[in-house]
């Protein structure tokens, strides 16, 4: 015969009774776990521990967290977690051999976290891109490319290549060069360009500017012209210079660099015949006198 109460009391109402604590741990353990993150994350913040292992700490906190309410949840609803645990971890072995890709990309990044070899806002080149970080994320690294792109590239990229930071010092060179005629005058060329350059914004005065001869080619002496200053001002430092170089020479009416060349006469020149004088064919500086040796200054 069918026993209605016996049923209710054997098994519903300990049933029901399981299920109502289960969620009542798992409300009370959810207000705990979010109790617990706001704590560590205010405590790292006061010490001015990097946003993105803020962030990372925090998430990594809340999903073991979150995986321990579960299996106590399950204790006391009487379900054995042993098997559960085997289960998990085989699975994790099946994971781990079918995102390998993705494993390296998280272990980078954790590398990437704790290293902290940059952060975000540092411009920086790295995986063949240069930007400015957005985020340093669990699998990829965001960038914002000077064209206003985003790229995000695997963190196995960015750890296992060659990192350059460029925020990392106070400042950096400036690489511009200055190509003069033969004529100039080489010393009142460096002091102008040394005293204009130096009047640029944002050129920091420690290390003061370089102007020196790098080298010389047909056209005649090259200056290298290398102001410093901080990452954030390069471009307008580099394009300011490059305006102020062409400004001292239209003041001081340097003339245009050209190429010039040498023609000689013929080694076989027939007896009695006059050998013709030497001539010089400039480029676009105009005509020399005969006879003068090749790049010299008019007389």
């Amino acid at each position: 015969m069918f026993d209605l109460d016996k049923l209710v009391n054997d098994y519903l109402v300990p049933f029901g009774l399981k299920i109502l604590m289960a969620i009542v741990i798992w409300i009370i353990g959810g207000i705990v776990i979010n109790l617990v993150a706001r704590l560590v994350r205010g405590a790292m913040t006061r010490r001015n521990i990097d946003p993105t292992l803020v962030r990372y700490t925090e998430s990594s906190l809340r999903i073991a967290l979150r995986i321990a309410l579960i299996l106590s949840i399950l204790s006391v609803c009487g379900i054995e977690t042993t098997s559960f645990a085997a289960l998990l971890a085989a699975a994790g072995i099946a994971i781990g051999a079918a995102w390998s890709g993705l494993l390296s990309n998280f272990a980078s990044g954790i590398f990437l976290i704790v290293l902290r070899p940059f952060k975000s806002g540092d411009m920086i080149s790295a995986g063949g891109v240069t930007g400015v970080v957005d985020e340093i994320g669990l699998f990829v690294t965001t960038l914002t490319t000077a064209d206003n792109l985003r790229v995000y590239i695997g963190n196995t990229k960015v750890f296992g290549d060659n990192i350059t930071v460029y925020d990392a010092n106070a400042f950096r060179r400036v690489d511009l060069t200055a190509q003069l005629a033969h004529t100039v005058d080489l010393q009142d060329a460096v002091a102008r360009l040394k005293a204009r350059v130096a009047q640029i914004p944002n050129v920091v005065e420690k290390p003061g500017v370089d102007v020196e001869i790098l080298e010389f080619n047909p056209s005649g002496p090259v200056l290298a012209v290398r102001p410093y200053c901080h990452n954030r001002d390069y471009w307008q430092v580099y394009f300011d210079t490059n305006r102020a170089i062409a400004e001292v020479g239209g003041t001081a009416h340097w003339p245009v660099p050209a190429t010039r060349q040498i023609l000689m006469p013929p080694p076989g020149a027939a007896a009695g015949v006059p050998a013709a004088t030497p001539s010089i064919v400039p480029g676009a500086g105009g005509a020399a006198p005969a006879g003068t040796l090749p790049n010299s200054p008019a007389p």
